[in-house]
């Protein structure tokens, strides 16, 4: 690590950054020469789970972010990375800290929402000179399992929709795992009261986790974040996406049923993985999203996606 600081800098200070999934993230502090500080950030892989694909990820993300330091979008910059453990203990990417937190909070939302809107437009917006690789769909008709006490007919008919081939789409640069959680915000501090209070004239500061970046559909995008939204906040807001997203300028699919799609995609994926899904939310002080409360809001949102959009 210290072949990556200036001479005469030292790491005096190491933070657990709560919130990730498939990684442990530290905020390193460190210690200048003429006494001030700077943090980095450094996203490690130690699940083995992870550490088999860390390789291809790492270096993924380390190529992204160094794509998107001359773009408008606001990213980490990528100061070193070590995807194969040589000289880490686990695969690990070294990049730059932003300011800024993110805000899972329902105070607020409405004045959330199309920042986030607009911050997806703008990264649809990116046409790099080399496309990453194309996206992966997340789970399968096949492979989808209704959450306990789900309405069977509907989830029958979900899974009915994403058994069809997927609709022609024409192929934006994606984040792939946008969502509140990979937002950074600009937000006036707590209160002594409590952690709870409405954000003032929020902006946002960062996007960050771009391991999972790719090429395919607007609406895959939008999908993703309507779905985490409907998990945070309840099934309308999970609908409201959408809506923002076009009011901000994007285009999505041309008719009802190929956005329905795309949509059930995402939703239909995270029916197997709620567990490891609100663990970082209760984390984040949202203790009353159990696993058992996202199956009920997942379970009213694909309902509700078939009798808006069906």
């Amino acid at each position: 690590m210290g072949r990556h600081l200036d001479v005469g800098e030292r790491i005096v200070r190491t933070e657990a950054l709560h919130g990730g999934i498939t990684a442990e993230m530290r905020r390193l502090t460190v210690g200048t020469r003429d006494g001030g500080t700077r943090d980095l950030v450094l996203r490690t892989f130690v699940d083995p789970l992870f550490v088999e694909n860390a390789e291809e990820l790492l270096n993924r993300e380390a190529d992204v972010l160094a794509l998107l330091a001359g773009t408008a979008v606001p990213a980490p910059e990528p100061v070193a990375v070590d995807p194969t453990a040589a000289q880490c203990e686990y695969p690990s990417l070294l990049m730059t800290h932003l300011a800024g937190r993110t805000v899972l909070d329902d105070e607020g939302l409405e004045a959330r929402v199309p920042l986030l809107a607009r911050q997806l437009v703008a990264i649809h917006a990116l046409r790099p000179a080399e496309r990453p690789q194309a996206y992966e769909a997340w789970t399968t008709a096949d492979a989808v399992v209704p959450p306990e006490g789900a309405d069977a007919a509907a989830w029958a008919a979900a899974t009915d929709v994403i058994r069809r081939p997927a609709p022609p789409c024409a192929g934006r640069f994606l984040h792939r795992d946008f969502h509140p959680g990979n937002v950074l915000f600009d937000v006036t501090p707590p209160s002594p009261a409590g952690p709870r209070i409405t954000p003032a004239n929020p902006r946002i500061t960062g996007v960050v986790d771009w391991v999972q970046t790719s090429w395919g559909p607007a609406d895959l995008d939008v999908a993703h974040c309507s779905t985490n939204l409907a998990l945070l906040h309840g099934p309308a807001w999970g609908l409201r996406f959408a809506e923002a997203y076009e009011e901000a300028g994007g285009v999505l699919a041309a008719t009802a049923s190929e956005r329905l799609y795309w949509r059930l995609l995402d939703g239909l994926a995270f029916a197997t993985g709620l567990q490891w899904v609100t663990r970082p939310w209760r984390e984040a002080g949202r203790a009353e999203l159990t696993t058992r409360a996202a199956e009920r809001r997942l379970d009213a949102y694909v309902t509700a996606l078939l009798d808006t959009l069906g």
